[in-house]
């Protein structure tokens, strides 16, 4: 049996490139860091704003090609 230190090991915590490019965007665009939680079939991007989620619900043709995502991205207002 495995022990939990050679399980945690073998795992990588780096970031997924999908989420830095999210990022960076929002970031240069807004000013402003959004949460991101990834699932298998989408992304969920968390914003403080509504206005903000609005915005980039509309701009979302353009986040994915910039970000070069094929994932569905769901916005969510914290």
């Amino acid at each position: 049996m495995d022990s939990l230190k050679s399980i945690l090991d073998d795992y990588d915590f780096s970031t997924p490139p999908e989420v830095d490019a999210i990022k960076r965007y929002i970031k240069k665009e807004f000013n402003m860091t959004p949460r991101i939680t990834m699932q298998a079939q989408s992304i969920i991007i968390s914003v403080h704003s509504a206005s903000l989620a609005n915005t980039l619900r509309l701009r979302s043709p353009d986040l994915k090609r910039r970000c070069q995502i094929d994932k569905r991205l769901v916005f969510r207002i914290e």
